[in-house]
């Protein structure tokens, strides 16, 4: 069955220099932009728009935009943004639009395939034009904000865009750093669709480090003042988010990360409201199993007792070919349940998502100016924050939390975790679930909310959590997790927070997940054990099923350090890094097992791996550690290091250039603070790349404070003073305040300017 065709097609394209591989930052090209780049017209609006906005730098270079309309400030917002990386920025969009492989080659063509099967260009312009008319003006504000960053810095050469076009903003909507697209998978992509010439796809390497983040609401009765406390902490790749504070004289005042690109703080507060969003488990998203056939007009699908015809659009993919363009056009499939993605066993299968731009768009930036709980829950019932659940606290002393946002009404006699019958009409979506419907927390009893990415049914503890009896089973697939244990422990029975001690609670070193994995060795060393004072090679038999157990006198020694151990991470804890090596090499001994069997790989691990794969493991822990730093016994900071040299998209780690020793740990081992490492080619350390980004915790007082860090510092180039200004402070786990109000911003102002000057 000649079921799709792709093709080379050369394509004469007169492009501006493109950049190299992602994991290059561009160098600046001095160029003279083209004059029909920008009409007169254009360039008029967009100096007129500049004079409404002035940017406050302070002093560490984060940027305090102040607009006359809020169109104004998302003006400036861009702009500033683009000041600080532009590369970055470019990037999200390029991604976004499914436009890698222009600037980065052939191996990205399936990547874009995938977005593209979402964002259409011609159908974008379409939601714009049907966007309500403040929204509008917000789109053409976030292209002219880009597009006079380009005009008055001529010497940045774009990859890829020369002009951003309002419409853009629809591609890119919700913030996430992994959204609903990428759940596709780009290998099985390119086999379903590619009838020529392979093309090895860019992969990056899996670390294991859980994404996601923890967000933590304290109600009133907890704290000393009296006030709302509130905690941001979102854990994804190092960079990924700008910090930065919007102000109009429309009422929009908001502070927090903007994901690079896009015009609204996604994860902060305001003076009244704050919202923290960690990734979901929520599904709102489901797989159909088609049964095609062909005929002479093309293909159909079997719908219930019809055959329904699959639409077809041919998508064009340009790119980068050494110094040329070529392309390479594919014919792609979508019934009514979403595009075909891949086959099994001789089955198209479809992928269905919500695909609600200007929805979307809406509730992100209407969150951004709510000043009470009905103004946030009113954006709640947009219902298109899809891969996200909310924690939420305000100055009124409500605290809440909801479990995702956009979850469809399904039949529950199906199973939503497998591959749906596409033919079956039963299996289409019955609408939406109301947002009364969802997994929600309001004002529990305990005085406390959190979410670790973890099951919502230990939202606020044991007492005063929702029941999972009372929802469908598809709202929460979500297990409990090391951090959700350790967030609990911090939060209960706790009724005097302040500002401080939730930054105490939020870096807690403990590491939950080695108190049930480290008791499970020391019976060895127990002194009624009949294994202590054991000799080399002795073998001997325990009560833990295993079956004869090797003991070596140097396992002991390993086991001793551990059973002194407090399970708490830092800088000179050489049981840390003994502990963090053993459950490194056990998770990937038992990974196998542990998939085949269905296991959690973190239970596998406590309950399922034998004694003998435990000594095993920790035995090449130690040699790992001997073999490269000369001994088994190593303060952790001399592993665990935060580095940064260039302002790469993904840059290269190197033990010889500086670097500064941290003591998080990941968040896999229960680490609140979270800190994403690993080893790279020619490393011996581990360096981190992930994890604790920017945190935030805010007191919802009068007046409002709150304290921040953001990892290494605001701006991506090593020449300026915001680089690394932050990366000690981040390092030590250290706070500085947040400039909320004008008066303290003017009195730590390092820069006052208007776009263009």
């Amino acid at each position: 069955m000649q079921r799709r065709f792709a093709y080379l097609i050369p394509l004469v394209l007169l492009l501006l220099t493109a950049c190299g591989p992602t994991n290059e930052a561009p160098a600046p090209v001095v160029a003279t932009p083209a004059p029909e780049r920008f009409t007169a017209e254009e360039i008029s609006r967009m100096e007129a728009t500049a004079a409404n906005v002035e940017i406050l730098r302070d002093r560490w270079g984060i940027a305090h935009i102040y607009g006359v309309t809020d169109a104004d400030t998302v003006f400036g917002t861009l702009y500033a943004q683009a000041e600080d990386d532009f590369y970055r920025l470019e990037t999200n969009y390029i991604n976004a639009m499914g436009r890698l492989a222009e600037a980065e080659g052939e191996q990205q063509l399936y990547r874009d395939l995938r977005m593209k099967l979402f964002i259409d260009p011609e159908d974008m312009q379409q939601q714009f034009d049907a966007s309500p008319g403040w929204l509008q003006d917000l789109m053409v504000a976030f292209a002219d904000g880009l597009n006079y960053y380009l005009h008055t810095h001529p010497q940045v050469e774009p990859r890829v865009i020369q002009k951003f076009e309002p419409w853009m903003a629809l591609s890119f909507t919700e913030g996430s750093i992994g959204g609903d697209i990428e759940r596709i998978n780009i290998q099985q992509l390119q086999d379903f669709y590619n009838s020529g010439p392979m093309v090895a796809q860019v992969n990056m390497p899996f670390d294991g480090e859980p994404r996601g983040s923890n967000g933590f609401s304290i109600a009133p009765q907890n704290t000393v003042n009296g006030n709302a406390l509130f905690l941001i902490n979102p854990h994804t790749s190092f960079f990924f988010r700008s910090e930065l504070h919007m102000v109009s004289e429309e009422g929009l005042n908001a502070y927090g990360a903007v994901t690079w690109g896009q015009f609204f703080i996604y994860q902060g507060f305001n003076e009244n409201t704050g919202w923290m969003h960690t990734s979901s488990r929520a599904d709102a998203i489901d797989e159909y199993l088609l049964t095609v056939v062909e005929q002479d007009d093309g293909y159909y699908y079997q719908f219930g007792d019809e055959l329904r015809p699959l639409t077809e659009r041919v998508i064009t993919l340009p790119y980068k070919d050494g110094d040329e363009m070529n392309e390479r056009v594919v014919t792609a499939y979508f019934s009514h349940h979403g595009p075909v993605v891949r086959e099994q066993d001789g089955q198209w299968v479809a992928f269905s998502i919500m695909e609600e731009p200007i929805k979307a768009l809406s509730q992100s930036y209407g969150r951004t100016k709510a000043n009470n709980y009905e103004e946030f829950a009113a954006t709640m019932e947009l219902r298109t924050n899809s891969s996200n659940n909310t924690v939420y606290a305000d100055s009124a002393g409500n605290i809440a939390y909801w479990h995702g946002n956009y979850i469809p009404r399904r039949d529950l006699s199906f199973d939503w975790n497998s591959p749906l019958d596409g033919s079956n009409p039963a299996t289409d979506y019955q609408g939406l679930h109301a947002l009364h419907e969802m997994i929600t927390v309001m004002n529990p009893g305990s005085g406390w909310i959190q979410n670790t990415n973890n099951t919502p049914f230990n939202a606020a503890g044991p007492d005063f959590s929702p029941d999972p009896d009372d929802y469908p089973v598809y709202m929460a697939n979500n297990p409990e997790n090391p951090r959700g244990v350790h967030a609990v422990r911090v939060l209960e029975g706790k009724t005097d927070f302040t500002l401080d001690s939730l930054i105490e609670a939020a870096y807690d070193p403990y590491l939950p997940f080695f108190e049930e994995l480290v008791p499970s060795l020391l019976f060895i060393t127990a002194v009624d054990s009949p294994i202590a004072n054991r000799t080399d090679q002795d073998q001997i038999n325990t009560n833990a099923n295993t079956g004869p157990i090797s003991i070596q006198s140097e396992m002991l020694d390993y086991i001793d350090l551990l059973r002194s151990w407090d399970f708490q991470f830092g800088v000179d804890s050489t049981e840390t890094s003994l502990a963090v090596y053993w459950a490194q090499q056990l998770m990937e001994d038992v990974r196998t097992a542990a998939t085949a069997e269905g296991i959690n790989i973190y239970e596998y691990m406590i309950v399922h791996s034998t004694v003998q794969e435990k000594l095993s493991a920790l035995t090449t822990a130690a040699e790992t550690l001997t073999q490269d730093f000369g001994s088994w016994q190593v303060p952790w900071g001399e592993i665990n290091r935060y580095q940064r040299l260039t302002g790469d998209l993904v840059q290269d780690f190197n033990d010889d250039a500086p670097s500064l020793p941290v003591g998080f740990a990941s968040g896999r081992w229960g680490a609140l603070a979270s800190f994403g490492a690993r080893t790279y080619p020619g490393t011996k350390r581990m360096y981190g790349t992930s994890g604790n980004s920017f945190v935030a915790a805010v007191e919802f007082g009068s007046p409002l404070r709150a304290k921040a860090i953001t990892v290494g510092g605001l701006h991506s180039d090593p020449d300026s003073p915001h680089f690394d200004d932050q990366a000690e402070m981040y390092a030590n786990g250290e706070f500085r305040d947040v400039l909320f109000y004008r008066d303290d911003i003017e009195a730590n102002l390092e820069r006052r300017y208007r776009p263009g000057e």
